[in-house]
């Protein structure tokens, strides 16, 4: 620990007086208190000319002292302005934007510790915030969200299943090869549209789109259309009955196989579930989904599919599925 402290005002008016009386610089030092080589130094870098005055010098001190104080990183515009858009507009983490600027640059341009202290301060807020409002904090993922307890048990109907998920071949279970889909829904309106969502577990690649209901019929159509062209290896759904028909699936899809989880266990298709949390950025619970065209939908999976991933050494998932590379920061 460093118990240095620099000279004060008052001490460099001594110094200018012991100076005068012809004292050396050993002897201020012991009037001082000092080490001799703070005097020398002091006298080295603080003269105006041949002249040492103790008010310029203080100045002189001053004003090194405050540019060499390391700089807030997000002083400078473009680089709060490329966070602020990231943040705000795309819905990236602090994480995701710290990476990704870092994995583009060659090396660290700022910190996801220097975001969060940015966000919670205030500074990437729009306008005043109100009593009772965080501002953008509440842009942060499960910011202010509810959680189930471990003693809840989900009501929904239990359909019969081809596989189990521990039956799931090794390339899915490890990531290791691409086609390997966990699917869901995402629900607007009860009984109204739903988004029917497959993510592919090595790449974290979102397909899929919306159904006209939360129904077997009409998941089963979106899932076909969306998995036709892609690689296809295996299909984890979750137990709800919309999936209770994939046996139609697996006949149109060139018998591809659905593997699932056990009851009450959404964290063993975790990805899915993790992307389904994204797209509520942009579909919030309680929207109705049937009125939003089928463009605006891609438009919104194509954003996360082209958003940085901490899992993925923030490359995307399109980077990763495609094997691309792009410029995004």
């Amino acid at each position: 620990m460093c118990h240095y402290k620099h000279l004060t005002l008052e001490e460099r008016e001594k110094l200018l007086y012991f100076s005068a009386q012809g004292y050396s610089v050993t002897e201020i030092a012991e009037e001082l208190k000092r080490n001799k080589s703070t005097i020398s130094r002091e006298l080295r870098r603080n003269r105006d000319g041949k002249l040492y005055l103790p008010v310029k010098a203080q100045q002189m001190y001053s004003k090194r002292r405050k540019a060499c104080r390391p700089r807030k990183r997000l002083d400078d515009p473009a680089l709060f302005q490329t966070v602020k858009e990231k943040f705000l507009e795309h819905q990236w983490s602090p994480e995701q934007i710290a990476g990704r600027l870092a994995l583009e640059h060659k090396g660290s341009i700022i910190s996801y510790a220097t975001i969060y202290r940015a966000i919670y301060s205030g500074m990437f807020d729009m306008g005043q915030r109100s009593h009772g409002c965080r501002g953008v904090v509440r842009k942060l993922r499960h910011r202010g969200k509810a959680r189930h307890t471990k003693s809840y048990e989900e009501r929904r109907g239990k359909i019969k299943i081809s596989n189990d998920i521990s039956q799931r071949p090794a390339g899915a279970a490890n990531r290791s090869r691409l086609g390997h889909w966990e699917g869901d829904t995402v629900a607007g309106v009860t009984g109204k549209a739903c988004l029917v969502t497959l993510v592919d577990r090595k790449s974290r690649y979102l397909v899929g789109g919306k159904a006209e209901a939360k129904k077997a019929d009409a998941v089963n159509a979106v899932m076909i259309q969306a998995l036709r062209n892609e690689p296809l290896h295996s299909v984890t759904p979750d137990r709800g009955k919309e999936f209770a028909k994939h046996a139609e699936v697996t006949a149109a899809l060139e018998q591809v196989k659905f593997y699932f989880p056990l009851p009450h266990h959404p964290w063993e298709r975790g990805t899915n579930e993790n992307t389904n949390g994204l797209l509520r950025e942009y579909f919030p619970k309680g929207k109705d989904l049937s009125d939003i065209p089928d463009a605006y939908i891609q438009e919104k999976f194509d954003e996360l599919n082209q958003r940085p991933r901490k899992c993925l050494g923030y490359k995307t998932p399109f980077e990763v599925y495609h094997s691309k590379s792009l410029h995004l920061a």
